[in-house]
């Protein structure tokens, strides 16, 4: 049984419709880890026992009768604080939010319940999303992997850790500006960022609706293709057959590149390079329209980020961390036409990426161009703080800028991701290409 908590969610949910586990056991075994172990309360914010049980033994009784309703019916995953689950606390991080309990499900969370996916519990995250650390100092901040003294990434933080930890199969999480990528980076997972509107926002607390998506932190790529289908109702991409022969990938020259630690730059390259060992062409590309695109990142996401929570932060803003309440303060700075022309320009930006990289399969950056930083050196450090979270979100930043679907793949080297970047609503080619470079990477 304590493979279980190690294996992929999509072969747990295989040994479930082979008889050879049964759900309540498993649900049990997850449980039981969760409340034993020494992270429990950094990791999770509330972990629903009751509903993760009930969940469980209905998933036995469909998978008796021969009645399953996916292949992950029955199998146990985690859900960050940002997606409303009906009759539990749900604060997205912040004490701005402090005892919400809201009347209904999110509509992915409803969507992934009625395929038999059993809810374990919700994870701790960034202060309402707005932090690719995992830092937070309000609630939690769960421990990365690697190092229990660094952050884990953010702000999908304890969706990473308790896949990474053995506590969830999968947890869902949120990417704003790379939320899902870099706790999955950080910690040796996959992540996927969805296309912006792809998946439905209805019941998920907002940061900026605009850039905002919903995605799976898993440990493959096959188990994040299967939640992508069961959290939007549809059918699973195909992965059988993927290869790298005669796949054309970009390797992203500007931006992506600047003040990459010697580390994460060693990995990238190793993984490119088996890539192309693969069968894979590695062509490199700038986009200088690209350069701009990032001038414009704080304009077009502070200032929907401060209109939405404007008057509840106003209203109570001792209850914040101050860093994150200075981040969501810069869009107080910019007007109405500041916030329009720059969309204006952001959307010549996206047309001459489309045009720069459209004879590709998809383009490669670093995921993070540094490794998890130092949590205590974090909260005495202001400056420290400001270039690390900045340097987060750098690379990941450019697939929400350019409203892409992308994927970050495990490299080998603990703590470094791959990303991959596809077009809009590519995801189910993106995985394919996911899966190819998973076996070769592994």
């Amino acid at each position: 049984m304590q493979d279980w908590l190690t294996m992929t969610a999509c072969d747990l949910g295989r040994g479930i419709g082979m008889g050879q586990i049964d759900p309540v056991e498993l649900t049990e075994t997850y449980l039981s880890a969760i409340d034993a172990h020494p992270h429990r309360d950094r990791i999770y914010a509330r972990v629903t026992h009751d509903r993760a049980r009930a969940e469980a033994e209905a998933a036995r009784q469909r998978a008796q009768l021969g009645l399953r309703r996916s292949l992950l019916d029955g199998v146990p995953i985690s859900w960050k604080d940002l997606f409303d689950t009906a009759g539990t606390v749900t604060e997205a991080g912040s004490a701005l939010l402090k005892d919400r309990v809201p009347d209904a499900d999110a509509l992915v969370l409803r969507n992934a319940t009625q395929m038999g996916t059993v809810c374990l519990g919700k994870t701790h995250m960034s202060e309402l999303a707005f932090s690719g650390l995992g830092l937070n100092p309000i609630t939690e901040t769960p421990p990365c992997i690697h190092d229990e003294a660094a952050v884990p990434g953010g702000s999908s933080s304890g969706a990473a850790a308790s896949v990474a930890w053995g506590l969830a199969a999968c947890g869902i999480g949120s990417d704003t500006g790379g939320s899902v990528r870099i706790p999955a980076a950080w910690n040796d997972l996959v992540g996927l960022k969805t296309t912006a509107g792809r998946l439905s926002l209805e019941g998920v607390v907002p940061l900026c609706l605009r850039f905002d998506t919903v995605g799976p932190v898993a440990r493959s790529v096959e188990d994040a293709a299967h939640m992508l289908a069961l959290l939007e109702g549809g059918t699973p991409a195909d992965l059988r057959g993927a290869s790298l022969k005669g796949r054309r990938f970009a390797d992203l020259q500007n931006i992506a590149k600047d003040d990459l630690r010697d580390t994460p730059r060693k990995a990238y390259d190793e993984a490119v390079a088996q890539l192309a060992d693969a069968g894979a062409e590695i062509v490199p590309l700038e986009v200088l329209e690209l350069n701009e695109a990032m001038t414009l990142t704080s304009i077009v996401y502070t200032t929907e980020a401060y209109g939405l929570w404007r008057d509840v932060i106003e209203a109570n803003p001792d209850a914040m961390y101050p860093e994150i309440l200075e981040r969501f303060r810069i869009g107080m700075g910019y007007s109405g036409p500041d916030y329009v022309a720059a969309w204006a320009k952001l959307k010549a930006c996206r047309s001459a990426w489309d045009a720069a990289t459209a004879g590709f399969d998809a383009v490669l950056a670093p995921t993070a161009p540094i490794l998890p930083p130092n949590l205590e050196r974090l909260l005495s450090d202001h400056d420290y703080y400001v270039t690390e979270n900045l340097l987060a979100l750098r690379n990941t930043r450019i697939g929400n800028l350019m409203g892409l679907a992308a994927l970050s793949l495990p490299t080998g080297t603990p703590g470094c991701g791959l990303m991959m970047l596809g077009y809009p609503g590519s995801e189910e080619a993106l995985l394919r290409l996911g899966s190819a470079a998973e076996t070769v990477l592994a």
